[in-house]
C-alpha cells in the first residue's frame, strides 16, 4: 500500500453516499482555471437524482413546506396534511395537555406569511451557506427577517436550547424529576414499571391486573442483582429492568421493603414489556436484625430506585436501544454543536422527534445500511409494523426518497446503477433476454450480467428498461441527499472521526466495550464557525474522492485532488498552517480538525502517488510547498523524501544541503532524524564535506549481532520466511530466534513476539492515570480510547507534573505495583496501544520486575514526550529471565530478520535509544543452512 494511504482510509472512515454538489462542481472544474477558486467559495445548487416527466424536483416541492408547531405538544413538524393530521392523532390520545407558551389551534392554522427569497429557510437566512440553497426559484423563507424580529415567542416555538455545554452532562441534564413519594413509618408506595425479558420467562398467558410477586435471582451469571417476576402460582413471567434491580436488590436481601404487584395493561406483542404497578411496603428493619448500615442507605437507596423508574418512564423498554441511542446522538450535537447548523439543518433535525417510532426505527435501521438503494418488498423488521406507511411517512418529512411504479419519473444514470444491483441474478438474466432479445448472452454471474444491462442502458439500446426493473421490483427506497448529509455531519460531530458510527453504541450496549471514565472538559469549541466545519467535510470529500480514484485506478481524478489540495495549501494563510504559532482561543492540537490538516493527508499520498510513478518533479514542487508552510512532526518524513527525489533528480548538493537543514529542525526525530544523518554521512564525503559532523560515531556505533541457521521450507523472492522450527513444525523467523533463545544455548529466555505491542500495553498501564486525567480540551467526545493531544507535544506539556511524578515512582521500583493496580481496576477498558488479549498479567510483570527501573522510565518519558515519533519500531521480540539464586531478573530486546531483510531507519533509532537507555538490544540474523555438496 501507498505510504500514506492507510492514513487517509482511517481519517475519511465512513465514505458518504454521495459527493456534495459543491465539491463535484469543484472537481469538475477546467483545471486551468481551479488554481484562482477557493474551495470554500464555490457555490453550487443541489440538485436531484430523481426528476419528474416535466422537470419538477420532488424533494424541492418538499422542502417549501413550513415547519410548524404543534398545538398539543409544541413540537415542531412539517405542515403537510399527512404529517399534521397523524401527529395530532398521536398527540390527543396521549392526553397532553398544552402549555401557555404554546400556540393555539387557530394560529397553528395561520403561520405567519411566507416571503420568498433565495437565500434558503431560516431566520439567518442571509447567511444560508450555498451547500445547503436550493433553486432561487422554489425557495420559502419560513420567517422573514422582520418577522424573527418582532416576534420572539414564534422563534422560540421553534427552536429549543439546551444550555448543557459538555458531552459528559447530558445525563446531568436529562436527570428526570423525582416524584414526591417518600416512606412514612411502614407506608406503602406504588411504582410503575415494567417486565423485561419475556423470552427468558414461562410461556403463561398474562391478563390485566394478574397478581405478580418479585423474588432474587442472586445466582444468575449475567446480573447479580437480576430480580425475577413470578406469578402468584410461582411461574416466572420475565425480569425487572437492569436498571432499577440494581438498586432494588440490596433492600430485598435485607428485607427492607416487601413488595407485590399486578399488571397494569397487555402489550400487543407477546415479547414486549409490559407494564406492571409494583406496591412496596417499607418494612421494619430492626425487628429482622438488618445491617444499620443498609438502614442508614434506605433513603439513598430508595431515591435511586426512584430515579430509576423515571428514566424508565423517560426510555421505555419497548423503545429498541438503537433508537435510544440515535436520539441521544441527536441531542448531544445539538447541544454543543448548534452554533454549526443554520436554522433549515435545526428544523430538520428536530423534526425527527415527530416522525412516529416506526418511522424513527425505519430511517435508523436503512441509514446504518450500506445502500442506497433498498427493495421495500425485502425491507420486514419485527419492530416496525407497516414499513411502507413508515416511509411514506418520511418521505412526506424529507428524509427518503421512493421511487414507485405509479411515480413518472425518470432515473439518472449515476441511481441506475444502483437500482439495477438489487435485481437478483434470475431477475437480471430475464431483464437482459426481453431487452436485448436478439443479443446472446454469455454471461451467467449477477457482475458480469450487470456490467452488460448498464451498458446497454447508456447507449440507449433498452429505452424501457427503467419502467420494466420498477415493476420487477416495486417500490425503492433511499435516503434523501439532504438528509444523509446533515446526519453524516452530525455523527461526524458526534464521535469526532469517521470511523466509529452507530455500531459504537451496540458494542457498548452488548458488553464487547467498555470505555474509561474520564471528564469532558471543553473550554474551546472544536470548530468556532459553520464555514471552518464546511471547509473541512469538503476537504474530507476530496480525501474520498482520492481514495476512491486510486481504487478505480483513476489517475486524472488522483491529480485533479492533489491539486485542490495544493491550491488550498497555498493560498492559506500562515497562521492556519503552523502549529507552533501562539492562539490563546484554540488548542494547538484541534489542528487536526481543519482543512489543511486534511488537504497535506491528500498531500502526502500524492507525492507517494508521483513517486510511484517516478514524477519526482511534481513530488518535489508539492514536497517544498508543505514544508515550506506546515510545522508539524511530519517534517521529518518530508524532509527525507525531498532529499532522496532531489538525488533521483542527480541533485546532489541539493540533496546534501536539504538532509544537513533537517537535522537542525526541532520536528525531525526519531526514525526520519536518523536517515537523515546517514544520508549526510553518505553523501557528505570529500570535497563535498571534509568534516565529519558530531554525530558521526553514535550513528556508525555498532549494533551487536547474533547469527543462527534454520531449515527453510521456501526461498522464493516476495515470499514470507518459512523455517523448521527447533519442535519440526513450520514458523516464522520470529518464532524461530524465540526457539532458539529458549533453549540453553540460546540462554533460556522466556518472552513474546509483539514488536512495539507490548511496550505500548506498558505505557498505557503504568500512565493511565496520567493518559485519563481532567485536561481541559483533551476529551470532548464519549467514545474516546486517549487524549486528543496524545500524538502531539501538548500532551506532556500539559500534564508535566503528572508525568514527572509518575515517572519518579517507576524509578523508585513502584511499576510491578502500579500495573497490577490498573490491571484490576480497569481490566477490558479502551485505552490506545493496550492489548488485554494478547498480553497477560503474568507476562508483563515478569518483563517490568525483570527490568531496571531506570530504563524503564527511561522509555515512559520518550513516549510521554513524542508518543506519535516512538509508538512503532520497536524490536521484535521482549525476552527476560531471572536469576537463580536472586530476585532479580533482566531483560533482553532482539530485533529478527530474515535471509533478505535489514534494518529499517526507524528501527536502528529505537535500537541505539534503547542501549542508551540501559537495555541489552541486539539483532538476529536468520539464514538458511547452506545447501549439501554433491
Amino acid at each position: 500500500m501507498l505510504r500514506g494511504r492507510e492514513s487517509l482510509i482511517r481519517l475519511v472512515g465512513k465514505r458518504r453516499r454521495a459527493i456534495s454538489p459543491v465539491v463535484a462542481q469543484l472537481l469538475n472544474q477546467n483545471p486551468s482555471s481551479s488554481s484562482a477558486a477557493s474551495t470554500s467559495g464555490s457555490k453550487s445548487v443541489i440538485g436531484n437524482d430523481l426528476t419528474g416527466a416535466g422537470g419538477t424536483n420532488k424533494v424541492e416541492e418538499e422542502c417549501e413546506v413550513g415547519l410548524v408547531s404543534c398545538p398539543v405538544c409544541g413540537a415542531s413538524i412539517r405542515g403537510t396534511d399527512y404529517n399534521v393530521n397523524s401527529h395530532l392523532d398521536i398527540c390527543l390520545k396521549r392526553g397532553t395537555k398544552r402549555k401557555l407558551s404554546q400556540r393555539t389551534l387557530l394560529q397553528f392554522m395561520s403561520p405567519p406569511n411566507c416571503k420568498r427569497g433565495d437565500n434558503g429557510i431560516g431566520i439567518n437566512s442571509s447567511h444560508m451557506d450555498p451547500l445547503n440553497a436550493d433553486p432561487p426559484s422554489n425557495e420559502c423563507i419560513l420567517y422573514s427577517s422582520s418577522c424573527a424580529s418582532s416576534s420572539e415567542e414564534n422563534h422560540e416555538d421553534l427552536i429549543f436550547v439546551d444550555e448543557c455545554s459538555s458531552p459528559r452532562n447530558s445525563e446531568t441534564c436529562d436527570a428526570p424529576v423525582l416524584p414526591e413519594t417518600s416512606f412514612e413509618g411502614n407506608s406503602s408506595t406504588v411504582l410503575n414499571t415494567y417486565i423485561v425479558g419475556r423470552k427468558f420467562g414461562d410461556n403463561v398467558e398474562l391478563e390485566q391486573d394478574t397478581q405478580i410477586v418479585l423474588m432474587r435471582d442472586s445466582q444468575n451469571v449475567k446480573d447479580r442483582n437480576a430480580i425475577k417476576v413470578m406469578s402468584t402460582r410461582l411461574e416466572m413471567l420475565g425480569y425487572l429492568p437492569r436498571e432499577l434491580s440494581k438498586h432494588l436488590a440490596p433492600l430485598l436481601d435485607y428485607n427492607c421493603i416487601d413488595c407485590e404487584g399486578s399488571v397494569a395493561s397487555f402489550p400487543l406483542n407477546p415479547q414486549d414489556a409490559v407494564p406492571i404497578k409494583l406496591r412496596c411496603i417499607k418494612k421494619d428493619c430492626s425487628e429482622h436484625g438488618t445491617d444499620s448500615g443498609i438502614q442508614t442507605d434506605f433513603s439513598s437507596l430508595w431515591k435511586s430506585v426512584l430515579m430509576a423508574v423515571e428514566r424508565g418512564k423517560q426510555h421505555p423498554p419497548n423503545v429498541p436501544k438503537y433508537q435510544q441511542n440515535f436520539t441521544l446522538l441527536i441531542e448531544d450535537v445539538m447541544r454543543n454543536h448548534s452554533h454549526l447548523f443554520t436554522d433549515k439543518e435545526t428544523l430538520f433535525i428536530e423534526s425527527f422527534k415527530s416522525l412516529s417510532d416506526s418511522g424513527q426505527r425505519l430511517f435508523i435501521r436503512l441509514y446504518t445500511r450500506k445502500g442506497p438503494w433498498f427493495r421495500m418488498s425485502k425491507i420486514s423488521y419485527l419492530e416496525i409494523t407497516d414499513p411502507l406507511i413508515a416511509a411514506e411517512e418520511l418521505k412526506e418529512a424529507g428524509y427518503f426518497n421512493l421511487l414507485q411504479p405509479s411515480d413518472n419519473m425518470k432515473v439518472q444514470e449515476c441511481d441506475m446503477e444502483g437500482i439495477l444491483g438489487l435485481l437478483t441474478v434470475a431477475e437480471l438474466r430475464e431483464t437482459l433476454k426481453s431487452e436485448l432479445p436478439k443479443e446472446r448472452i454469455n454471461c451467467s454471474r449477477g457482475k458480469e450480467l450487470l456490467k452488460c444491462l448498464l451498458s446497454a442502458y447508456k447507449s440507449g439500446n433498452c429505452r424501457n428498461l427503467q419502467k420494466r426493473i420498477i415493476e420487477i421490483m416495486g417500490t425503492c427506497v433511499r435516503i434523501a441527499h439532504f438528509a444523509d448529509e446533515v446526519l453524516w455531519r452530525v455523527q461526524r460531530l458526534f464521535f469526532l472521526n469517521g470511523e466509529q458510527d452507530l455500531s459504537a453504541f451496540l458494542l457498548v450496549d452488548i458488553g464487547v466495550a467498555k470505555y474509561p471514565n474520564y471528564v469532558c472538559h471543553a473550554s474551546h469549541k472544536i470548530f468556532s464557525e459553520r464555514c471552518h466545519l464546511l471547509e473541512y467535510e469538503e476537504a474530507i470529500q476530496v480525501a474520498q474522492v482520492m481514495d476512491e480514484s486510486l481504487d478505480k485506478n483513476n489517475m486524472k481524478m488522483v491529480e485533479r485532488c492533489i491539486e485542490i489540495s495544493e491550491n488550498y495549501i497555498c493560498v492559506a494563510p500562515m497562521e492556519e498552517t503552523s502549529l507552533v504559532s501562539s492562539c490563546v482561543f484554540r488548542p494547538r492540537f484541534f489542528s487536526c480538525f481543519t482543512a489543511w490538516w486534511v488537504y497535506t493527508k491528500v498531500l502526502t499520498l500524492g507525492v507517494s502517488v508521483y513517486e510511484r510513478e517516478r514524477r519526482y518533479e511534481d513530488a518535489i514542487r508539492i514536497l517544498k510547498s508543505l514544508l515550506e508552510r506546515m510545522r508539524d512532526n511530519r517534517r521529518g518524513y518530508w524532509t527525507l523524501r525531498l532529499s532522496i527525489n532531489l538525488e533521483h533528480m542527480g541533485y546532489i548538493n541539493e540533496s546534501l544541503l536539504v538532509a544537513e537543514e533537517g537535522i537542525g529542525d526541532t520536528w525531525v526525530r526519531a526514525g526520519s532524524k536518523m536517515a537523515l544523518q546517514r544520508r549526510v554521512l553518505r553523501l557528505g564525503k570529500p570535497p563535498r564535506r571534509w568534516k565529519l559532523p558530531s554525530y558521526a560515531a553514535s550513528v556508525r556505533q555498532n549494533i551487536p549481532e547474533v547469527n543462527i541457521v534454520g531449515r527453510p521450507m521456501n526461498g522464493g523472492i516476495g515470499e514470507k520466511n518459512l523455517f523448521y522450527g527447533y519442535n519440526g513444525e513450520l514458523c516464522g523467523v520470529e518464532e524461530l530466534a524465540l526457539q532458539y533463545f529458549a533453549e540453553e544455548e540460546g540462554g533460556g529466555w522466556r518472552g513474546v513476539h509483539s514488536e512495539s505491542g507490548i511496550w505500548m500495553t506498558i505505557f498505557g498501564l503504568l500512565m493511565w492515570d496520567v493518559i485519563f486525567s481532567d485536561v481541559p480540551n483533551a476529551f470532548c467526545s464519549k467514545f474516546q480510547t486517549g487524549p486528543l493531544d496524545l500524538d502531539t507535544d501538548d500532551f506532556y506539556e500539559s500534564r508535566k507534573d503528572l508525568i514527572e511524578s509518575q515517572l519518579t515512582k517507576i524509578q523508585g521500583g513502584m511499576a510491578e505495583e502500579i500495573l497490577i493496580t490498573c490491571w484490576e481496576l480497569h481490566h477490558g477498558e479502551l485505552c490506545r496501544g493496550v492489548n488485554w488479549e494478547r498480553h497477560s498479567l503474568s507476562d508483563l510483570r515478569a518483563a517490568v520486575f525483570c527490568m531496571k527501573a531506570q530504563s524503564l522510565a527511561s522509555i515512559c518519558r520518550h513516549l510521554a514526550l513524542d508518543y506519535r515519533s516512538w509508538s512503532s519500531g520497536m524490536p521484535d521480540l521482549l525476552l527476560w529471565r531471572f536469576y537463580p539464586s536472586s530476585t532479580r531478573g533482566e531483560v533482553k530486546l532482539v530485533e529478527v530478520k530474515g535471509p533478505r531483510d535489514r534494518l529499517s531507519e526507524q528501527q536502528r533509532a529505537w535500537i541505539l535509544v534503547l542501549i542508551d537507555c540501559g537495555f541489552n538490544a541486539e539483532v538476529c540474523k536468520v539464514s538458511p543452512a547452506p545447501k549439501a555438496q554433491d
